[in-house]
């Protein structure tokens, strides 16, 4: 296979500065605003974004520390193959959040609901569209029982220690 390359289009800025105690998915960060620092280079790819309410977020997991096809997942005590999880400890390191919108100026984005780490690196922005993005699902898998903690449990080192 053919080698794929991103280059950041600009910076997540939000307050957690180490992976330790923060939310590990948008629940568990209502409220919590921060921003998108986008390099200036893309400014025009920002027209009309201020028409959306929120956006969908691809981002690089910088502080991963190993990939693994079998992780211990935040909101259970089992393995769980690494593409039937959320886990940063990705064979490619992408994250995927939806934030709210809350202003744009000029190449600074205001967003709520952040749940990534300070100084992430920001691969693309799409706008969040319920009639293409959100799908009723007949199952959820092992987070069938797990999804009520998600609010309140909080990340630990085990992704960005090395082993």
């Amino acid at each position: 296979m053919t080698d794929i390359h991103f280059k950041p289009i600009g910076i997540i800025r939000s307050p957690f500065d180490k992976p330790e105690g923060m939310p590990i998915q948008a629940p568990g960060a209502a409220g919590v605003r921060g921003t998108l620092e986008l390099d200036p280079a893309y400014a025009e790819g920002l027209v009309d974004i201020a028409g959306f309410s929120h956006l969908i977020l691809l981002y690089h997991f910088h502080r991963a520390a190993r990939a693994s096809l079998t992780v211990v997942p935040f909101l259970d005590k089992l393995p769980h193959g690494i593409f039937a999880t959320r886990a940063p400890a990705r064979p490619n390191p992408i994250g995927l959040s939806v934030v709210r919108l809350l202003s744009v100026a000029g190449c600074l984005l205001t967003i709520e609901g952040v749940d990534v780490l300070d100084g992430t690196p920001l691969i693309d922005i799409k706008p969040y569209v319920p009639a293409f993005d959100a799908h009723a699902a007949d199952k959820i898998g092992w987070f069938a029982t797990k999804v009520g903690a998600t609010a309140q449990t909080r990340a630990d080192d085990r992704f960005s220690k090395p082993q």
